[in-house]
């Protein structure tokens, strides 16, 4: 009796530590011993937790113009002083940061949806798919990023019945999956060869079943890193395109915008308040989400020390 109570503590204790040793819990461990990687993200959550809860702590009628506030520096009625409509800059920073972060989040959700769809298709058949694909993954790399952007957008926006801040979520987002399509597929053409594919093959799997319930998990490790990066970049896009006077309508708030009404010299020179939170804000956003991509790699990346 006491051996076989002895036999089953110890299977116990085997399928524990084949738990505790799986590539996901290994992954977290790694990522949690990083502690630049933990600083930035617990940084990036407070950004994100605020920008959500805008409309909570910043109650100020962003809406309305108030001449006679205008241009004000920074005082206890107005912690970061007001813009030259007279619009507190507290609260234009905390709405515009939900805009830029939900442009940003969900290009980087568009984007990778059809990056890795394609890119399981293009790398698991192979064939004329994966050549057809591939071309068009070509066509999408070779076009000029914001030239297109700015041109698709301005073509769009007086033709559809989509417009301000979602069609450019959605043009951004049709000309940036090249990218991530290729990447997956090359992931997928390595995985395909192993042995556990040939064997789901052999017992008569489906490609639907092999391809997203097989490849799919083992390289959604190399699409989540890639998605954190590019969610960085697609914040830089939108500030850049709205800075310009092609992203996000002027109407609504955002990072961007911010820093486009702030382009004159004396604001530049004299009323540092209005430019320098939008500018700050991007900086460290963009600064903790490439830290947490890099402390990501670093996680899954099973060469590394653990």
């Amino acid at each position: 009796m006491s051996l076989k109570t002895e036999t089953s503590s110890q299977i116990d204790i085997n399928m524990k530590n084949k738990t505790s040793h799986s590539p996901w819990a290994i992954a977290r461990r790694k990522f949690m011993k990083n502690k630049v990687a933990m600083i930035s993200f617990v940084i990036l959550m407070i950004i994100i937790t605020l920008a959500l809860l805008a409309p909570i702590i910043a109650t100020s009628d962003i809406t309305k113009i108030n001449v006679l506030e205008a241009s004000q520096p920074p005082s206890a009625d107005h912690w970061l002083g007001t813009d030259k409509g007279g619009r507190d800059v507290f609260t234009l920073v905390l709405h515009g940061g939900r805009t830029s972060l939900m442009v940003g989040f969900m290009c980087t959700v568009f984007i990778m949806l059809i990056g890795t769809t394609l890119g399981l298709l293009a790398g698991f058949y192979g064939g004329w798919l994966d050549t057809f694909i591939m071309r068009i993954v070509d066509f999408v790399l070779i076009l000029p990023f914001y030239v297109f952007v700015i041109a698709l957008n301005g073509i769009l926006v007086k033709n559809s019945v989509v417009g301000g801040v979602w069609l450019l979520i959605i043009v951004i987002s049709a000309l940036s999956w090249g990218g991530a399509t290729r990447m997956v597929r090359s992931k997928v053409l390595a995985e395909k060869e192993n042995e556990y594919i040939m064997a789901a093959k052999s017992i008569g799997n489906s490609s639907f079943k092999i391809m997203f319930k097989h490849l799919l998990p083992n390289v959604i490790s190399i699409v989540i890193v890639q998605a954190t990066l590019l969610f960085a970049g697609m914040i830089v896009a939108e500030a850049g395109l709205t800075f310009l006077g092609f992203g996000v309508p002027q109407s609504e708030p955002s990072w961007g915008n911010m820093l486009s009404s702030a382009r004159q010299s004396d604001i530049l020179q004299n009323k540092v308040w209005m430019w320098i939170p939008p500018a700050v804000l991007i900086s460290v956003t963009i600064l903790c989400i490439n830290f947490i991509g890099e402390g990501l790699k670093d996680a899954f990346n099973p060469k590394s020390s653990k």
